[in-house]
Protein backbone atom coordinates (compact mmCIF):
# COMPACT_ATOMS: atom_id res chain seq x y z
CA UNK A 1 0.00 0.00 0.00
CA UNK A 2 1.28 3.07 -1.38
CA UNK A 3 1.49 6.81 1.35
CA UNK A 4 2.16 10.14 0.70
CA UNK A 5 4.93 11.51 2.92
CA UNK A 6 3.40 14.21 5.21
CA UNK A 7 4.04 17.39 5.73
CA UNK A 8 3.67 19.27 9.47
CA UNK A 9 2.37 22.46 8.28
CA UNK A 10 0.17 22.90 5.55
CA UNK A 11 1.44 24.44 2.04
CA UNK A 12 -0.48 25.61 -0.92
CA UNK A 13 -1.53 22.53 -3.14
CA UNK A 14 1.14 22.79 -5.58
CA UNK A 15 3.89 23.24 -2.82
CA UNK A 16 2.22 20.05 -0.94
CA UNK A 17 1.94 17.99 -4.27
CA UNK A 18 5.97 18.72 -4.47
CA UNK A 19 6.61 17.56 -1.42
CA UNK A 20 4.36 14.10 -1.84
CA UNK A 21 6.73 10.94 -2.12
CA UNK A 22 5.32 7.69 -1.97
CA UNK A 23 6.17 4.97 0.15
CA UNK A 24 8.61 1.73 -0.38
CA UNK A 25 7.58 -0.96 1.39
CA UNK A 26 9.15 -1.30 4.84
CA UNK A 27 11.19 -4.98 5.13
CA UNK A 28 14.94 -4.25 6.16
CA UNK A 29 16.19 -5.18 9.87
CA UNK A 30 17.06 -0.87 9.31
CA UNK A 31 13.21 -0.36 8.73
CA UNK A 32 12.13 -1.82 11.68
CA UNK A 33 14.76 -0.33 13.77
CA UNK A 34 13.46 2.99 12.77
CA UNK A 35 9.70 3.50 10.92
CA UNK A 36 10.49 6.34 9.54
CA UNK A 37 13.37 9.18 8.31
CA UNK A 38 11.74 13.00 9.61
CA UNK A 39 14.11 15.23 7.25
CA UNK A 40 14.18 19.46 7.94
CA UNK A 41 16.43 22.02 6.64
CA UNK A 42 17.30 25.32 7.35
CA UNK A 43 15.14 27.88 5.80
CA UNK A 44 17.55 30.10 3.80
CA UNK A 45 15.24 30.22 1.24
CA UNK A 46 11.40 30.23 0.24
CA UNK A 47 9.68 27.17 1.62
CA UNK A 48 8.38 26.47 -1.77
CA UNK A 49 11.88 26.17 -2.75
CA UNK A 50 13.45 23.95 -0.18
CA UNK A 51 10.04 21.24 -0.64
CA UNK A 52 10.74 21.74 -4.41
CA UNK A 53 14.51 20.92 -3.98
CA UNK A 54 13.58 18.46 -1.42
CA UNK A 55 10.55 16.06 -3.43
CA UNK A 56 13.01 13.79 -5.85
CA UNK A 57 15.86 13.68 -2.85
CA UNK A 58 13.19 12.55 -0.59
CA UNK A 59 11.99 9.67 -2.92
CA UNK A 60 15.56 8.58 -3.67
CA UNK A 61 16.17 8.22 0.20
CA UNK A 62 12.87 6.21 0.65
CA UNK A 63 14.18 3.73 -2.18
CA UNK A 64 17.30 3.51 -0.37
CA UNK A 65 16.29 2.94 3.39
CA UNK A 66 13.21 0.84 2.68
CA UNK A 67 11.34 3.52 5.15
CA UNK A 68 8.76 5.99 4.60
CA UNK A 69 10.49 9.60 4.25
CA UNK A 70 8.36 12.98 5.99
CA UNK A 71 9.31 16.62 5.17
CA UNK A 72 9.19 18.78 8.26
CA UNK A 73 9.59 22.45 7.39
CA UNK A 74 10.59 24.79 10.14
CA UNK A 75 10.23 28.77 10.72
CA UNK A 76 13.79 29.42 11.69
CA UNK A 77 16.99 28.27 11.69
CA UNK A 78 16.95 28.39 15.69
CA UNK A 79 14.05 25.61 15.08
CA UNK A 80 15.63 23.48 12.50
CA UNK A 81 18.60 22.98 15.41
CA UNK A 82 15.76 22.28 17.96
CA UNK A 83 13.79 20.20 15.81
CA UNK A 84 17.39 17.99 15.64
CA UNK A 85 18.74 17.96 19.14
CA UNK A 86 15.29 17.61 20.98
CA UNK A 87 14.75 14.31 18.35
CA UNK A 88 11.51 16.01 16.12
CA UNK A 89 13.69 15.17 12.62
CA UNK A 90 16.48 12.55 12.53
CA UNK A 91 18.06 14.13 9.53
CA UNK A 92 18.44 18.10 8.83
CA UNK A 93 20.44 19.98 6.25
CA UNK A 94 22.47 22.73 8.43
CA UNK A 95 24.78 24.98 7.54
CA UNK A 96 28.35 25.10 8.95
CA UNK A 97 27.34 27.58 11.62
CA UNK A 98 23.97 25.85 12.82
CA UNK A 99 25.63 22.30 12.68
CA UNK A 100 27.96 23.96 15.55
CA UNK A 101 25.18 25.33 17.50
CA UNK A 102 23.23 21.77 17.26
CA UNK A 103 26.88 20.02 18.02
CA UNK A 104 27.32 22.26 21.22
CA UNK A 105 23.53 22.73 22.17
CA UNK A 106 23.60 18.27 22.26
CA UNK A 107 26.56 18.21 24.18
CA UNK A 108 28.42 17.18 20.86
CA UNK A 109 25.68 14.30 19.84
CA UNK A 110 25.24 15.33 16.54
CA UNK A 111 27.41 13.84 13.69
CA UNK A 112 27.60 15.65 9.48
CA UNK A 113 27.33 12.85 7.52
CA UNK A 114 27.99 14.63 3.96
CA UNK A 115 28.53 17.45 2.33
CA UNK A 116 28.32 18.62 -0.96
CA UNK A 117 32.10 18.60 -2.57
CA UNK A 118 31.42 22.60 -3.32
CA UNK A 119 30.73 22.97 0.58
CA UNK A 120 34.71 22.11 0.75
CA UNK A 121 35.35 25.92 -0.41
CA UNK A 122 32.28 27.53 0.37
CA UNK A 123 32.12 31.58 -0.19
CA UNK A 124 30.05 34.46 0.42
CA UNK A 125 29.52 37.45 -1.97
CA UNK A 126 28.91 40.95 -0.47
CA UNK A 127 26.43 42.58 -3.24
CA UNK A 128 25.29 46.16 -4.22
CA UNK A 129 23.32 48.14 -6.18
CA UNK A 130 24.92 49.76 -8.98
CA UNK A 131 24.07 53.45 -8.19
CA UNK A 132 25.87 52.98 -4.41
CA UNK A 133 28.60 53.61 -5.43
CA UNK A 134 30.56 51.23 -2.81
CA UNK A 135 33.15 48.86 -4.61
CA UNK A 136 35.25 47.63 -1.26
CA UNK A 137 34.46 46.92 2.14
CA UNK A 138 36.30 50.26 3.78
CA UNK A 139 33.14 51.83 1.35
CA UNK A 140 30.52 50.38 3.61
CA UNK A 141 31.02 52.63 6.74
CA UNK A 142 27.96 54.87 7.06
CA UNK A 143 25.94 53.07 4.95
CA UNK A 144 22.54 50.47 5.69
CA UNK A 145 23.52 46.67 5.34
CA UNK A 146 21.59 43.48 5.12
CA UNK A 147 22.55 40.23 6.15
CA UNK A 148 20.61 36.66 6.25
CA UNK A 149 19.62 34.64 8.93
CA UNK A 150 21.26 35.83 12.62
CA UNK A 151 22.41 31.95 12.63
CA UNK A 152 23.29 31.51 8.36
CA UNK A 153 27.30 30.84 8.28
CA UNK A 154 27.61 32.38 4.19
CA UNK A 155 24.26 35.16 5.25
CA UNK A 156 25.98 36.14 8.51
CA UNK A 157 28.85 34.70 10.50
CA UNK A 158 31.40 34.64 7.91
CA UNK A 159 30.66 37.84 6.24
CA UNK A 160 30.36 39.71 9.73
CA UNK A 161 34.01 38.00 10.21
CA UNK A 162 35.74 39.44 7.02
CA UNK A 163 34.12 42.11 7.96
CA UNK A 164 35.82 42.39 11.16
CA UNK A 165 38.88 41.50 10.07
CA UNK A 166 38.87 44.15 7.73
CA UNK A 167 38.65 46.76 10.30
CA UNK A 168 34.66 47.35 9.71
CA UNK A 169 32.51 46.42 12.96
CA UNK A 170 29.30 45.97 11.60
CA UNK A 171 27.24 47.39 15.27
CA UNK A 172 29.36 50.53 15.29
CA UNK A 173 30.51 51.32 11.45
CA UNK A 174 27.52 50.91 9.58
CA UNK A 175 24.61 53.25 9.78
CA UNK A 176 22.09 50.06 10.11
CA UNK A 177 22.29 46.26 9.82
CA UNK A 178 19.10 44.75 9.08
CA UNK A 179 18.77 40.56 8.92
CA UNK A 180 16.25 39.67 6.26
CA UNK A 181 16.08 35.91 7.20
CA UNK A 182 16.95 34.23 4.05
CA UNK A 183 19.84 34.47 1.23
CA UNK A 184 17.20 35.13 -1.40
CA UNK A 185 15.20 38.61 0.89
CA UNK A 186 18.52 39.87 1.52
CA UNK A 187 18.78 40.11 -2.99
CA UNK A 188 15.61 41.66 -2.78
CA UNK A 189 16.24 43.87 -0.31
CA UNK A 190 19.68 45.28 -2.08
CA UNK A 191 17.63 45.28 -5.81
CA UNK A 192 14.97 46.99 -4.30
CA UNK A 193 17.32 49.60 -2.57
CA UNK A 194 15.78 49.14 1.12
CA UNK A 195 19.81 49.12 1.70
CA UNK A 196 22.83 49.90 -0.03
CA UNK A 197 24.60 46.34 0.78
CA UNK A 198 24.49 42.79 1.59
CA UNK A 199 26.05 39.84 2.06
CA UNK A 200 24.70 36.29 0.48
CA UNK A 201 25.47 32.88 -0.15
CA UNK A 202 27.70 32.48 -3.68
CA UNK A 203 25.36 29.66 -4.43
CA UNK A 204 22.58 31.22 -4.35
CA UNK A 205 23.55 34.23 -6.28
CA UNK A 206 24.97 32.26 -8.78
CA UNK A 207 21.59 30.49 -9.65
CA UNK A 208 19.96 33.77 -9.12
CA UNK A 209 21.85 35.17 -11.54
CA UNK A 210 21.48 31.85 -14.03
CA UNK A 211 17.49 31.85 -13.85
CA UNK A 212 17.64 35.72 -14.55
CA UNK A 213 16.14 36.55 -11.16
CA UNK A 214 18.75 39.72 -10.89
CA UNK A 215 20.57 41.64 -13.18
CA UNK A 216 24.48 41.76 -12.68
CA UNK A 217 23.82 45.39 -14.21
CA UNK A 218 22.21 46.85 -11.59
CA UNK A 219 23.18 44.23 -8.75
CA UNK A 220 26.70 43.20 -8.61
CA UNK A 221 29.14 41.54 -6.43
CA UNK A 222 31.95 44.11 -5.64
CA UNK A 223 33.09 41.64 -2.88
CA UNK A 224 33.70 37.55 -2.61
CA UNK A 225 35.37 35.91 0.57
CA UNK A 226 38.04 34.19 1.34
CA UNK A 227 36.85 29.99 1.19
CA UNK A 228 35.29 28.28 4.22
CA UNK A 229 33.53 24.68 5.36
CA UNK A 230 29.48 25.31 5.23
CA UNK A 231 26.47 23.03 4.91
CA UNK A 232 25.87 19.74 5.44
CA UNK A 233 23.84 16.90 6.01
CA UNK A 234 23.77 15.73 9.77
CA UNK A 235 21.83 12.96 12.23
CA UNK A 236 21.80 12.59 15.92
CA UNK A 237 23.79 10.34 17.39
CA UNK A 238 21.10 8.43 18.93
CA UNK A 239 20.86 7.11 15.49
CA UNK A 240 21.63 3.81 14.57
CA UNK A 241 24.80 3.31 12.97
CA UNK A 242 23.17 0.51 10.85
CA UNK A 243 20.85 3.24 9.36
CA UNK A 244 23.63 6.26 9.78
CA UNK A 245 25.79 4.50 7.45
CA UNK A 246 23.39 3.49 4.67
CA UNK A 247 21.81 7.05 5.07
CA UNK A 248 25.52 8.11 3.84
CA UNK A 249 26.32 5.54 1.73
CA UNK A 250 23.08 6.59 -0.48
CA UNK A 251 24.21 10.11 -0.31
CA UNK A 252 27.74 9.33 -1.64
CA UNK A 253 26.19 7.14 -4.37
CA UNK A 254 24.37 9.92 -6.39
CA UNK A 255 25.84 10.65 -9.44
CA UNK A 256 25.07 12.71 -12.30
CA UNK A 257 25.64 9.66 -14.72
CA UNK A 258 21.67 9.05 -14.22
CA UNK A 259 18.89 11.27 -14.57
CA UNK A 260 17.82 10.93 -10.93
CA UNK A 261 21.22 11.21 -9.55
CA UNK A 262 21.67 14.70 -12.19
CA UNK A 263 17.61 16.09 -11.26
CA UNK A 264 18.84 15.52 -7.19
CA UNK A 265 22.21 17.11 -7.51
CA UNK A 266 21.41 19.83 -9.50
CA UNK A 267 18.47 20.82 -7.25
CA UNK A 268 21.11 20.50 -4.34
CA UNK A 269 23.61 22.48 -6.72
CA UNK A 270 26.06 19.90 -6.22
CA UNK A 271 28.39 18.19 -8.29
CA UNK A 272 28.74 15.26 -5.68
CA UNK A 273 28.94 14.56 -2.31
CA UNK A 274 31.45 13.32 0.00
CA UNK A 275 31.91 12.42 3.41
CA UNK A 276 32.84 15.07 6.02
CA UNK A 277 33.33 15.17 9.72
CA UNK A 278 33.02 17.59 13.15
CA UNK A 279 36.45 18.71 12.52
CA UNK A 280 35.85 20.69 9.51
CA UNK A 281 34.07 23.07 11.19
CA UNK A 282 36.23 23.92 13.96
CA UNK A 283 37.12 26.90 11.77
CA UNK A 284 33.42 27.67 11.91
CA UNK A 285 32.91 27.64 16.18
CA UNK A 286 36.05 29.60 16.39
CA UNK A 287 34.64 32.34 14.08
CA UNK A 288 31.51 32.16 16.06
CA UNK A 289 33.43 32.64 19.59
CA UNK A 290 35.51 35.34 17.99
CA UNK A 291 32.45 36.84 16.94
CA UNK A 292 30.34 37.02 20.43
CA UNK A 293 27.96 34.62 18.58
CA UNK A 294 28.62 31.42 20.59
Amino acid sequence: MNRPVRSRRPFAAAVAALALISLAGVGSGVAQAQQMLRVTAIPDEAPTELARKFAPLGRYLQGRLNMPVEWTPVTDYAAAVEALVNGKVDLAWFGGFTFVQASVRSGRQVIPLVQRAEDQNFRSVFITGAASGIHTLAELKGRTFSFGSQSSTSGHLMPRSYLLQAGIDPDRDLRRVSYSGAHDATIAAVAGGKVDAGAVNISVWDKFVADGKVDPAQVSVFYTTPTFYDYNWSVSAKMPAALRDQLRQAFLDLTPDTPEGKEILGLQRASRFVPTRPENYQGIEAAARSAGLL
